[in-house]
C-alpha cells in the first residue's frame, strides 16, 4: 500500500478530522516526549502500512500533537504510540512506547483483534490493540429530526439493554442484539405506552473487562459499564461491527424512536474507564495522560484511588478532563440528537481534584450551564462506591436523581413492613424532604422499584436471597440488601397460592410506582414478569439469563395489559403528573384540596401507629379530571375503608390489584359504581377509585 505525504497539521479539533485534501490527526499528551501515528489498511490488518513519527517542534503545539496526512481515505484504521516518563510512583506517568493507544476522540472503533489479557503483559501490542477508524459522519439525512423535549412530569422511562432486548431467538428480528433490532420493536414500546428509553451504556466499551473467574466460564462484560471511547457507539450493536457505519446505524435508531415520539436517554459512565487499576491494560488515557486523567494516591502515584469499585476513578474536575466530558456530551446531543443522560455513579463527578466532595464541582456546573445542553435531561445516580451518598443533595438544580430511598421504602412497604406510612406518604408525593428545601421539585425524583442492577420485579417477589453462582464468584458479588420476599417458597414453585400472591404483589409495585409523584422508571421485562432466576448481578450474562424472552409477552399478557393500562391511567390524570409539591390546599379549577389523607376512617391517617401497613388519600382532580381516592392495603387482612362524599358525584372502582384479570384495571366505560359509603379492600392490594357525575 502506498505511503502518504504528511504536513505538520493543526491542534484543533482533537481526533481525526476528514477534509477534501486528507485527514488531520490531533491528540493530547502534556508529558509525552515523542509520538508516533500508526496507519492500518483495515480492521483485519496485523501490521501498519505506514508509521509516522511526529517531530516535537513541527508537530506539537502546547500539549497537542498533530499531523496532516494528505489524500488519506476514510476507512483507514489508526493507533498512537507515546513515549515519556515511566517513573510511575513519582510522576504518575505510565508511558510505554511499545503499547499502541486508542484515540480518546475516536468516533468509530474496531476491537476485533483486541486481546485484553495479552495487552496487560509487558511487551509490544503486536497489532492487538483497539483501533480508531477514520470516518466522516457528516453526510446523514436527519429528515428534520431534532432532540425531543418531553415535560419531565409527563415522562415514563423504560430502562433497557440494546443487545439484550432483541438477542433472544423469540425476538424474531432481522438483526438480533443491534440498534436495528431495537427499531423493529418500537411498536411494542408504543403499545406499552412509555415515553422514553434509557439505554444501558452504548458508548464503546470493553467486553473483555471482567474477573478472571467469569472469563474462564466464557462470560463477558454484558452491561457495558466499562467505557473506553466516549464519542463512539458500541460497534457490537451494529449489524456489521467491522464496517464503518456505526454512526449511521446509531442515528437511524434515534431517528426512528423520535418518529415514534420516544425520547432517548443514554446511560453514561464517566466515573471510571475500562483501563482498570494498576494491573489493567493501557488502552488510551493511561498511556497519554494518566497523571491527570485519574485520581492517584498522593503517597504512591502508581496506585489508583478507587471510589468506583472498578479499579480506577476518573479525575472529572481536572480542567482538561472536565472539558473532555462536557465536549463529549455536547457531541452526543449535537451530532446524535440524544435527549437526556443518566450518569452512572454520578457522585464521582462531585469529587474535586483532591477526591473530596465539592458542591461547586466545575464539571457538574459546566454541564448544567452548557449552551448546547439547556433542554437536555440530566439524571444522576447520586452515590459512588467510596461512601459518598448524595440523594437529595446532588450539586446542581436541574439534575434529577435516581431516588434510592424511594426504591427501598416502597419495597419495604409492599413487603408488609409496618410503621412506614409516614415516610411512604412523603415518597409518594415526590420526596419533599429531599428536594423542597433546596427549591427543587417532584420532577427531580426518578422513582423506581427495580433497575438493571438488582432483582427483576418477578425475582423481587420470588427470592429472599440472591443466587449469583453462575457469575463464577461463589455468590459473593451483587448486593445482599434486596428487601425482597419470596412469599413462601424460594424461587420457582408450583404452589398456585404463592404464585397468585406474587403476581398481585407485582401489580402492587407497578400501581404504586405509576401513581407516585415524580418521574417513574420501569425495568425492561418487568411488564411481562421476566426472571433472572434470582441472579441480581447479570452484568456478565450475554445469554438467556440476561436477555428479554419475547415468549413472556404472550405467556404473561395479563401483566402486560395491567402495566400498559396503568401507564394510560397515569397519562389521563394530571393530578398524578404535577411539577409542584402537594400542599393539602384547594387549587384553581379543583373541587377538592390537592390531597387529603385518611386511614380506614376519613381524615384519620395512622401516622403514629407502629403497626399500620395501610393508608388512604384523596387527590383532587384538575378541571374536568376525575378526583381519585387511593387505598394501599399492604397488611395481611382484608379491610373496609370509608369513602369521601362528594356532592353530585359517585365513586367508581378503576383499579383493584386484588381482582383477577381483566377486572384488576378497568377503563372508565367498564367501571362499576360503588353504592355504599365504604369499599372493601383485600389484603395486600391497591384500590383506586375515580369520581364522576
Amino acid at each position: 500500500m502506498k505511503k502518504y505525504q504528511v504536513k505538520p497539521g493543526r491542534r484543533y479539533p482533537p481526533g481525526a478530522k476528514v477534509s477534501d485534501k486528507g485527514v488531520n490527526f490531533c491528540i493530547f499528551s502534556r508529558q509525552a516526549t515523542a509520538m508516533e501515528l500508526l496507519l492500518y489498511r483495515d480492521p483485519h490488518s496485523t501490521q501498519p502500512f505506514q508509521v509516522i513519527s511526529l517531530d516535537p517542534h513541527e508537530n506539537r503545539t502546547f500539549f497537542f500533537w498533530h499531523v496532516f496526512v494528505e489524500g488519506l481515505p476514510t476507512g483507514i484504521c489508526y493507533t498512537w504510540r507515546a513515549e515519556g516518563p515511566q517513573d510511575t510512583s513519582v510522576s504518575g506517568c505510565r508511558f510505554d512506547p511499545e503499547k499502541e493507544l486508542l484515540d480518546p476522540w475516536a468516533k468509530t472503533i474496531t476491537d476485533n483483534l483486541w486481546d485484553r489479557r495479552r495487552t496487560c503483559l509487558p511487551g509490544p501490542s503486536n497489532g492487538r490493540s483497539i483501533r480508531a477508524v477514520v470516518v466522516s459522519g457528516d453526510n446523514y439525512d436527519w429528515e428534520g429530526d431534532t432532540p425531543l423535549y418531553h415535560k419531565p412530569e409527563k415522562t415514563i422511562i423504560y430502562e433497557l439493554h440494546v443487545g439484550g432486548f432483541t438477542s433472544h431467538g423469540s425476538s424474531k428480528v432481522s438483526h438480533p442484539g443491534t440498534y436495528s433490532g431495537l427499531i423493529e420493536k418500537i411498536p411494542y414500546l408504543k403499545a406499552l405506552g412509555i415515553t422514553a428509553v434509557e439505554l444501558l451504556p452504548v458508548m464503546a466499551f470493553d467486553e473483555q473487562d471482567l474477573p478472571e473467574s467469569a472469563w474462564q466460564l466464557g462470560l463477558k462484560n454484558f452491561w457495558g459499564y466499562s467505557t473506553h471511547s466516549y464519542y463512539c457507539p458500541h460497534p457490537h450493536y451494529c449489524t456489521d461491527p467491522l464496517a464503518d457505519n456505526h454512526i449511521k446505524e446509531f442515528r437511524d435508531m434515534v431517528k426512528a424512536l423520535h418518529k415514534a415520539d420516544i425520547a432517548v436517554i443514554m446511560d453514561v459512565v464517566y466515573n471510571h474507564t475500562a483501563e482498570g487499576g494498576e494491573g489493567g491494560p493501557l488502552i488510551n488515557f493511561k498511556g497519554l495522560a494518566n497523571a491527570g486523567f485519574y485520581h492517584l494516591d498522593p503517597d504512591d502515584r502508581s496506585q489508583y484511588l478507587d471510589y468506583t469499585g472498578c479499579g480506577n476513578t476518573v479525575n472529572c474536575n481536572h480542567p482538561l478532563v472536565a472539558l473532555y466530558i462536557v465536549d463529549s456530551l455536547e457531541y452526543w446531543v449535537r451530532e446524535m440528537h440524544i435527549d437526556a443522560f443518566r450518569f452512572d455513579l454520578a457522585s464521582v463527578l462531585a469529587r474535586g481534584m483532591d477526591g473530596k466532595p465539592d458542591h461547586f464541582a466545575p464539571v457538574i456546573w459546566s454541564i448544567e450551564f452548557s449552551n448546547v445542553l439547556p433542554r437536555t435531561g440530566l439524571i444522576a445516580e447520586a452515590w459512588d462506591a467510596g461512601g459518598l451518598y448524595q440523594v437529595g443533595g446532588f450539586p446542581g438544580f436541574r439534575w434529577a436523581e435516581w431516588n434510592g430511598r424511594y426504591r427501598d421504602l416502597v419495597r419495604q412497604f409492599v413487603r408488609g413492613d409496618k410503621g412506614m406510612i409516614g415516610e411512604m406518604a412523603t415518597r409518594f408525593c415526590g420526596s419533599s424532604d429531599l428536594y423542597e428545601p433546596s427549591g427543587r421539585l417532584p420532577i427531580n425524583s426518578i422513582n423506581f422499584v427495580t433497575c438493571h442492577d438488582g432483582f427483576t420485579l418477578w425475582d423481587l417477589v420470588s427470592y429472599n436471597e440472591k443466587h449469583n453462582e453462575a457469575n463464577g464468584e461463589d455468590n459473593r458479588d451483587g448486593c445482599s440488601h434486596n428487601l425482597s420476599w419470596n412469599h413462601g417458597a424460594e424461587g420457582e414453585t408450583s404452589d398456585e397460592k404463592i404464585l397468585a400472591l406474587r403476581r398481585r404483589q407485582a401489580r402492587n409495585f407497578m400501581a404504586i410506582l405509576l401513581l407516585s409523584h415524580g418521574v417513574p422508571m420501569l425495568l425492561s421485562g418487568d411488564e411481562v414478569l421476566r426472571s433472572q432466576r434470582g441472579n441480581n448481578n447479570t452484568y456478565c450474562h450475554d445469554n438467556e439469563l440476561g436477555w428479554f424472552d419475547w415468549n413472556l409477552v404472550e405467556k404473561n399478557q395479563d401483566m402486560f395489559r395491567f402495566v400498559s393500562e396503568m401507564i394510560a391511567f397515569r397519562k389521563r390524570h394530571p393530578c398524578l403528573m404535577q411539577r409542584r409539591f402537594v400542599t393539602g390546599n384547594k387549587q384553581k379549577n379543583a373541587r377538592l384540596p390537592d390531597i387529603t389523607w385518611h386511614g380506614r376512617k376519613l381524615g384519620k391517617p395512622r401516622w403514629n401507629d407502629p403497626k399500620a401497613a395501610f393508608m388512604a388519600f384523596t387527590l383532587g382532580g384538575i378541571g374536568k379530571e376525575e378526583d381519585l381516592h387511593v387505598i394501599f392495603n399492604m397488611s395481611a387482612r382484608t379491610m373496609g375503608f370509608a369513602l369521601p362524599d362528594i356532592p353530585g358525584r359517585q365513586w367508581h372502582v378503576a383499579i383493584d390489584t386484588g381482582a383477577a384479570d381483566p377486572d384488576d384495571i378497568r377503563s372508565p366505560k367498564k367501571q362499576i359504581p360503588v353504592e355504599k359509603k365504604c369499599v372493601t379492600v383485600k389484603a395486600r392490594s391497591v384500590v383506586v377509585l375515580e369520581s364522576r357525575p
